[in-house]
C-alpha cells in the first residue's frame, strides 16, 4: 500500500511540502501517505454511509408502497405479517453482500433463498389471523436471520469465529435498534404533544411515519455495529452480566412457582414460559460470543451454568406439560410448534449444560462450547423452515 502511494502523484506532491518545511524525505513521504490513507477512509466512509442512507430511504418507501393497492399496514390481513422479515431483512442483506465484496454466486444464491421464502409465504392461502398464518409469520424471521448471517459471515461461515462473530452482531444490533427505537418513540409522543397543543392532530401523520422509520432503521442499526465495530464492545459484557443473574431468578421462581402449584401448567403459562426460555437462549448465545475466550472460568460461568441448568429443568417440565396436552387434546399447530421448539432447545440446553459443567472443571477448553452453539444454529432454522412450510398444509392453513 504504502509503496503504491508513494507513486501517487498527489503524495508525491505533498511530501516535497513537507520536505520544504524541514522534515527529512523518509518522514515526509510517511505522513504524506499516512495523510492519503486518512482521506481515503474518510472518501470510503463517505460513500458506505451513502449506500446505507439509501437503503434506509428505500425500505422505509418499500413499506408503505403496498398501501397503494389497498394493502393497510397494521390491518388484519396476511400480507404484512407473512413478509414484514423480507422488508426489515432485505435492506442489511444487501448491504452486508456490499461490504463484504461476495462473490456473484454468492451473492445469487442469497436472493434466491429470499425468493424462495417469500413465494412461500405469499403462495399459501393464508387465512388472516388463523394459527398457521400467525406461526408463520413469526418463523420466518428466524429462517432469514441465518441468510442474514451467511451473508455477514462470508467466506467465514463455516468457521466458529465467523457464526460467533454473527451472534455478537446480532445481539450488538439489536441493541442499537432498540435504543434508536427509543429515542424515535419519545420523538413521535413530543411531536403528537406539541401539535395537539395547538390544535392538530399529528396521529395519522405518526402512524404514516412510525413504520417508514422502524424499517429504515435496522439497516441503520446494521450499519453501525458492522462499520463500528467495539463501539460498544465494553457494554455487551456488562449487558450480559447484568441480565444473566435476573434472568437465572426468573427461572428459579418458575420453577418454584410450579412446585408451589403442584406443577400444573396452563396454556398462557407455556406461552409465556417459552418467550422467557426463547429469551434466555438468546442472552446465553450473547454471554458466550461476549466472553474472552482466553480467561478461565470464573464465578461468571458458574452463574451460567446455574442459568443453563435451571433452564434445561424448566424445558423439561413445560416439554412433558406439552406433551401432555398434545396426547389428551390432540394436536394442534401452535401445540406442535412449541413441542418441536422445545425438544430443539432441551437437546441444545443438555449439550450446553453439560459442556459448561465440564469447562468449569477444566476438561474442555472454552471453544468447544462456541462451536456446540455456533454449530446449533442452523437447527433452529431448519425448525422455523418446517413450521412455515409444512405445518400449515398438514392442518389445511387452520
Amino acid at each position: 500500500m504504502a509503496a503504491m502511494l508513494g507513486t501517487d502523484e498527489a503524495v508525491r506532491a505533498q511530501a516535497a511540502g513537507l520536505r520544504a518545511l524541514g522534515l527529512s524525505e523518509d518522514e515526509a513521504l510517511l505522513v504524506a501517505e499516512r495523510r492519503a490513507l486518512r482521506q481515503r477512509a474518510a472518501q470510503w466512509d463517505a460513500a458506505e454511509a451513502f449506500v446505507v442512507l439509501a437503503l434506509a430511504v428505500a425500505a422505509a418507501v418499500a413499506i408503505k408502497v403496498p398501501e397503494l393497492f389497498g394493502l393497510r399496514f397494521g390491518a388484519h390481513g396476511t400480507f404484512y405479517p407473512l413478509n414484514l422479515g423480507f422488508f426489515a431483512f432485505t435492506p442489511p442483506l444487501v448491504y452486508l453482500a456490499w461490504k463484504r465484496g461476495l462473490g456473484s454466486r454468492t451473492t445469487l444464491a442469497l436472493g434466491v433463498s429470499f425468493g424462495v421464502a417469500a413465494v412461500v409465504a405469499n403462495a399459501y392461502p393464508f387465512v388472516p389471523r388463523a394459527h398457521t398464518m400467525v406461526l408463520a409469520a413469526l418463523h420466518m424471521p428466524a429462517v432469514l436471520w441465518l441468510v442474514l448471517g451467511i451473508a455477514h459471515a462470508g467466506n467465514r461461515w463455516t468457521s466458529v469465529e465467523g457464526r460467533m462473530g454473527f451472534v455478537r452482531f446480532s445481539g450488538e444490533a439489536f441493541i442499537h435498534y432498540v435504543l434508536m427505537a427509543l429515542g424515535g418513540g419519545v420523538l413521535m409522543l413530543l411531536t403528537m404533544a406539541l401539535f395537539n397543543a395547538i390544535g392538530i392532530d399529528a396521529e395519522p401523520l405518526v402512524e404514516w411515519v412510525g413504520p417508514s422509520a422502524a424499517m429504515g432503521a435496522v439497516v441503520v442499526a446494521a450499519w453501525l455495529v458492522d462499520a463500528r465495530q467495539g463501539v460498544i464492545g465494553n457494554i455487551a459484557p456488562v449487558l450480559a452480566r447484568i441480565f444473566t443473574p435476573l434472568f437465572a431468578v426468573a427461572l428459579v421462581g418458575f420453577l418454584a412457582a410450579m412446585a408451589w402449584t403442584g406443577g400444573a401448567i396452563d396454556r398462557n403459562a407455556l406461552i409465556a414460559f417459552d418467550v422467557l426460555l426463547a429469551l434466555v437462549l438468546g442472552l446465553l448465545l450473547y454471554s458466550i460470543s461476549a466472553r474472552d475466550r482466553a480467561a478461565p472460568a470464573g464465578p461468571f460461568d458458574a452463574l451460567l451454568v446455574a442459568l443453563v441448568v435451571g433452564a434445561l429443568v424448566a424445558d423439561a417440565f413445560a416439554l412433558a406439560a406439552m406433551a401432555t396436552r398434545v396426547s389428551e387434546l390432540g394436536a394442534t399447530p401452535n401445540r406442535v410448534a412449541a413441542l418441536g421448539f422445545n425438544v430443539v432447545l432441551l437437546v441444545n440446553l443438555a449439550g450446553s449444560a453439560v459442556l459448561h459443567v465440564r469447562f468449569l472443571r477444566g476438561g474442555v477448553p472454552f471453544e468447544r462450547l462456541e462451536k456446540w452453539q455456533t454449530d446449533y444454529l442452523p437447527v433452529y432454522a431448519a425448525w422455523a423452515a418446517i413450521v412455515v412450510v409444512l405445518l400449515p398444509p398438514w392442518f389445511r392453513y387452520a
